[in-house]
């Protein structure tokens, strides 16, 4: 049950290094790791503006910015992935948080591998030896 998103689920290498200026394009933001309390994994990376931060909080969900839409985006309105936000982490110069969480289903990507359950969104490696991806969980 996967999706045709080359991608998403592509194996080729295709790095969006622009998305930084891409953000750049919504003021007052801050990247944002999030870290599964119970695996330590790191789930995603997003941004987190005012807003989203105040929300995230008074709810006790995450809750971002979305960059590329330039809206409020409550992670899992639409995939059902949920997260119960457990502790907000901020760093020595305070322009990057960790929001610690715990996923309400145990899912967490709006991706899914080919048994339709989510996944974690680093679900690729890198070769270091050939530069190919490899996925982890297809």
């Amino acid at each position: 049950m996967t999706t045709s998103n080359p991608l998403e689920e592509g194996l080729d290498l295709t790095l969006d290094f622009d998305k930084l200026a891409k953000a750049a394009e919504s003021p007052g933001i801050l990247p944002c790791a999030v870290q599964n309390v119970d695996t330590g994994e790191v789930i995603l990376v997003a941004y987190v503006n005012e807003l989203a931060l105040k929300t995230a909080i008074e709810r006790r969900i995450a809750v971002f910015w979305s960059t590329s839409r330039r809206e409020l985006w409550i992670k899992g309105d639409t995939s059902g992935e949920t997260f119960a936000l457990l502790e907000v982490l901020v760093n020595c110069e305070q322009n990057s948080l960790v929001y610690k969480v715990r996923p309400n289903r145990g899912g967490i990507c709006h991706t899914k591998n080919q048994q339709g359950e989510p996944r974690n969104c680093y679900y690729r490696s890198l070769d270091l030896d050939t530069g190919a991806l490899v996925n982890l969980n297809p």
